[in-house]
């Protein structure tokens, strides 16, 4: 199964909670809310009202970096970046319950993030990508090949998504690399109807 998960952006006419509804309306099972330069409060709101569409929609619901919220609300699970709480830190404190996803951008990245106990690994970027800022380097197709050959090698076994934009029409090369799916965010959001794009987006990745 190749999955779609959607990261929640916004752009000059869309916000946080108007994305999650247009990934969860085009079809996507598997929403991070992601959320920088906002408050623990501010957070939360959104979190709230973004976990109960996800629940209607039987969609699974990851915070992006806020722990302590995912332990709170009972969301699904949490995706730690580089800069936030370590893999092994979170482990402890939310226990076997909850998914935990780690950002890696090399292979002892995720080497650690497996035996730090993680769930999946969000693996990128792929290529140059506006919705995130301090950018580790690109990757592209052959870094994925690379990546996922040492796994292979080490006998490592654990989902990896690739991130950092991805479009429609990269989704054929990185199947074939042999990535498990694909994140995204922009490319849903800057197209002419988001719905309809999200939508064709998940069709060709179940092919």
């Amino acid at each position: 199964m190749f999955t779609v998960q959607f990261i929640t952006h916004y752009t000059e006419h869309i916000g946080y909670l108007d994305s999650v509804r247009i990934a969860l309306e085009g079809g996507c099972r598997w929403i991070q809310l992601r959320v920088k330069n906002a408050s623990d409060a501010e957070v939360e709101a959104l979190a709230v009202e973004a976990l109960a569409l996800c629940r209607e929609y039987k969609a699974t619901f990851i915070i992006d970096d806020r722990v302590a919220l995912v332990k709170k609300l009972h969301a699904d699970g949490v995706h730690l970046g580089k800069n936030d709480m370590p893999v092994a830190e979170a482990r402890s404190l939310l226990g076997d319950a909850f998914l935990i996803g780690g950002t890696a951008n090399t292979f002892n990245d995720l080497k650690a993030h497996v035996e730090n106990g993680a769930d999946y690994i969000g693996c990128g970027p792929f290529r140059y990508t506006t919705t995130k800022e301090k950018l580790s380097p690109i990757l592209g197709l052959d870094g994925y090949r690379n990546i996922l050959s040492q796994m292979k090698k080490c006998g490592i076994d654990i989902p990896v998504v690739g991130i950092g934009g991805v479009a429609y029409e990269d989704i054929p090369d990185l199947k074939s690399v042999g990535l498990n799916g694909i994140a995204l965010s922009g490319s849903v959001l800057r197209a002419e109807d988001p719905v309809a794009e999200m939508r064709r987006i998940i069709e060709f990745a179940n092919k």
